[in-house]
């Protein structure tokens, strides 16, 4: 298996490590100190080294960072987190707030006294966000306090290692584009940016421009590591070269200069003395390099990492490489759903839901010759009242049936070389309530909507949000989460910069795949969500128009339940949407399974108004 079901939150364990941590405060002349959780290249996965926030505090959540205080500690999470923080930390040592409508930045303003010293790792946190925390801290008469040491290294007596696992060499058959092609693409952005050099923290960013990959996190397939690229010159690559082959080795080496991580900081403030104008990304790039920079007499230009936006617009060989993913996976996903169907009320778990699915993903890639490589992320696999906890994670203590007359939501995804999949269905336990089947119904309106959508050229991912929202916003109802993040090809499930989403600014171009994927939660009750995975198509004329359009392909391919579908709330475009989906399902993975669950399939993709 990929993913472990033991529960790794202890919230009896935080009280002795907030201790500890707050005499280190103490010795050290602070009075608080902010445990984020990141790592220095500010990734949603870290190594397990880099886990301080869930070491701390006992929050497993992928987003999310603690203030301790010597008097108090406050976790601050976003909307998908609410519920889970407080299952997984202890109500008597933390407070909960909102990362998003009350975060640090404004917090502190409203709750600290002038004089207060407030430590923080310039590693953990981008320049972006320190520029947000140094003007309210200005504000509040805070002192915020850089320090050298992060002071939960310094308590964590048993702290990992940091990872080391092999490098591989990502084929040029799934990349679409050679990796010196693609430096050289990068140097002349660098150059356009007014910077001599760039620094990539962000390993997707290195992973697509060498065309490499690596174990180093957890399902994203990643080797850690910093790159200096260069506007005219040889490129550097910081990265532990026990991670390298005698092949992966001579293959870097003719791309870059090939160093030791602990080599990156002098190289850095090297650059700098000698005048180098350096880029640094605001939202990636950490507060040290800036500090590095600028305490060397170089000077930053404030610029996008210059890999984001190729690497988020997907080249051919990426497409067809996601499309045929999709069909490998869409089969798997049916082979599941119609194990699920066989089982009665009852007679399974969230935890054999899990492991039945990733085993039929591993047929399906043996059986195309494409190997399972991980699952994308952690299965959230919710029956009941779980089902309402929008990042859930089942462990053995948490793990339900799967009960008669309630919701089931199932969340994955798989990470093939060709491609990266993720697709939600929520599937009924028994015969679903009229208030279960009106609700799926006015969440599966929004994901129509969105696959529908046409739209013209600098459409923002924000633009477009709401009319997933619309249906359940009739009836008075809203989920606290984006409808939609950027995929990325054999990377991250969860890729910047495009989304979907009140918060989404970057504008949508071709080749852009996105989740599409609006739910709803009944806190105690149920949660309801169904995903697909979609890609920017070219915009092309409409017969009468004036403007050429942008839409969207869809490339998850498995059926949606439609004993969960109240026909009657669809409008008769989003019907014939839905059944030529289905009629487009059966075309693609029919041929890929056979028996028992052919059958199945052939019933669950027949046309809407025809019995089901």
């Amino acid at each position: 298996m990929f993913q472990s079901f033991d529960s790794t939150s202890d919230p009896s364990l935080a009280s002795p490590r907030i201790a500890a941590l707050r005499a280190w405060l103490a010795a050290n002349g602070l009075d608080g100190f902010f445990v984020p959780r990141a790592d220095e290249h500010q990734g949603e996965y870290v190594p397990a080294r880099a886990a301080r926030l869930k070491w701390l505090t006992g929050f497993s959540g992928s987003a999310g960072v603690a203030l301790v205080l010597a008097d108090r500690a406050v976790i601050f999470v976003d909307g998908r987190y609410t519920l889970q923080v407080r299952q997984e930390t202890d109500p008597a040592i933390f407070t909960y707030d909102n990362l998003v409508e009350n975060p640090p930045s404004v917090w502190i303003g409203d709750n600290l006294e002038s004089g207060t010293r407030l430590g923080f790792d310039p590693w953990l946190h981008t320049t972006g966000e320190i520029d947000t925390l140094k003007k309210a801290a200005k504000k509040a008469g805070v002192d915020l306090v850089p320090l050298d040491r992060n002071p939960v290294d310094a308590v964590w007596e048993d702290q990992p290692a940091p990872p080391v696992t092999p490098v591989e060499l990502h084929p040029l058959a799934f990349a679409g584009e050679l990796a010196r092609d693609k430096l050289a693409r990068l140097a002349a952005a660098i150059e356009a940016d007014g910077a001599t050099h760039a620094v990539l923290t962000d390993p997707s960013s290195i992973a697509w421009a060498f065309n490499i990959r690596g174990n180093d996190v957890p399902h994203t397939p990643l080797a850690l590591g910093f790159a200096i690229l260069a506007a005219d010159g040889p490129h550097l690559l910081f990265m532990d070269k026990a991670k390298f082959s005698r092949e992966v080795e001579a293959y870097l080496t003719q791309l870059a200069e090939p160093h030791q991580p602990d080599e990156f900081e002098a190289a850095v403030a090297a650059l700098a003395r000698k005048g180098a104008r350096i880029a640094l990304d605001p939202v990636l790039a950490a507060e040290k390099l800036r500090m590095l920079v600028e305490d060397n007499g170089g000077t930053v230009v404030s610029a996008p990492d210059p890999a984001r936006i190729p690497r988020a617009a997907k080249n051919k060989a990426e497409l067809d490489g996601s499309r045929a993913a999709h069909r490998r996976d869409g089969a798997a996903v049916a082979a599941m759903l119609c194990w699920l169907d066989r089982q009665r009320p009852g007679g399974t778990d969230e935890i054999r839901a899990v492991e039945a699915l990733e085993d039929f993903r591993r047929r399906a890639g043996e059986e195309t010759q494409m190997p399972l490589r991980d699952v994308s992320f952690e299965t959230i696999s919710g029956s009941g009242p779980n089902g309402a906890v929008i990042h859930y994670r089942v462990s053995r203590a948490t793990n339900r049936k799967l009960g008669d007359g309630e919701l089931f939501l199932l969340d994955s995804g798989a990470q093939y070389q060709d491609g990266t999949t993720d697709i939600t269905r929520t599937i009924p336990i028994g015969k679903p309530s009229g208030e279960m089947r009106q609700r799926y119904t006015l969440v599966l309106k929004g994901l129509i909507d969105i696959s529908i959508l046409r739209f013209p050229a600098g459409t923002r991912g924000s633009d477009i949000d709401a009319l997933a929202r619309v249906a359940l916003w009739r009836h008075g109802l809203d989920y606290a989460h984006g409808t939609g993040h950027g995929v990325g090809s054999y990377l991250a499930v969860h890729e910047g910069p495009q989304r979907i989403a009140k918060t989404g600014m970057e504008r949508l171009r071709e080749g852009m795949i996105l989740s599409n994927e609006p739910g709803y939660y009944k806190e105690g009750h149920y949660g309801i969500r169904v995903e697909n995975l979609i890609v920017v198509t070219p915009a092309e004329p409409i017969d009468g128009g004036d403007i050429a359009m942008h839409g969207f392909e869809t490339l998850t391919l498995a059926p949606f339940d439609r004993r969960m579908i109240v026909p009657e709330l669809l409008s008769p475009e989003e019907r014939d949407w839905l059944d030529a989906y289905h009629a487009r399902v059966l075309a693609e993975i029919g041929p890929m399974v056979d028996g028992e669950v052919l059958k199945w399939l052939e019933k669950a993709c027949a046309p809407l108004m025809q019995e089901a």
